[in-house]
């Protein structure tokens, strides 16, 4: 993989696994209310969905480049696009309060798993999202496979990595983390990093 892309591609990535979405939330959520522990399962079980998600989705893209190569940057400038969209969708979000599972009982170590899991793999926006992000970084001058693997593995491993920390810092900052005007700021904080994402790829875009 080019070295330039594989570096740009991790810092995108840096920034986007910090961003709260339906696995971040139940990961605090099980933090705040059984311990780290159960957070940090819960982001294993997620990372394991999300790798079947992402090999899924490069088998689908590497038989969408081979079969319409001549519209590779149309994708790419739709998946730009798509992010930017996101963004703005996440500023204008109310945030509002982490979900609460004290209710609940304490669930075993494989219930959690399990939730990490289905939350992953059942979250079609996640398989949009790749198709728009992933292609932004693949040199259309090499294979796409060994460059999809590569950016597959990093993906897991950051976004594994970003959930543990979620998990040990919320067991920490419990009730913190709940107060909904905080949450609504996290929102515009994370849409505005999307927006400079998907901005950024436009202008690398115009630049060549």
């Amino acid at each position: 993989m080019n070295l330039h892309l594989y570096l740009a591609y991790c810092l995108a990535v840096g920034i986007l696994v910090l961003i709260p979405g339906p696995v971040v939330t139940l990961v605090v959520a099980n933090s705040l209310s059984h311990g780290s522990r159960s957070g940090l399962l819960a982001g294993v079980g997620a990372s394991i969905g999300n790798a079947i998600l992402l090999a899924g989705t490069a088998v689908g893209l590497i038989a969408f480049f081979a079969w319409l190569s001549e519209v590779f940057d149309v994708v790419r400038w739709a998946g730009a696009l798509y992010l930017i969209w996101l963004g703005v969708k996440a500023w204008r979000s109310h945030g509002g309060s982490a979900p609460s599972l004290t209710s609940l009982g304490a669930p075993s170590g494989r219930a959690v798993f399990v939730q990490g899991f289905l939350v992953a793999i059942t979250n079609p926006k996640a398989i949009v999202f790749y198709i728009a992000f992933l292609p932004q970084f693949i040199d259309a001058h090499r294979p796409a496979g060994p460059q999809l693997l590569e950016m597959i593995g990093t993906m897991i491993v950051m976004g594994l990595i970003s959930d543990s920390t979620y998990a040990l810092l919320a067991g920490r900052i419990r009730g913190w983390l709940a107060v909904p005007a905080r949450r609504r700021l996290q929102s515009r904080i994370s849409g505005s990093l999307l927006i400079g994402v998907g901005c950024g790829l436009l202008l690398a875009r115009q630049s060549r």
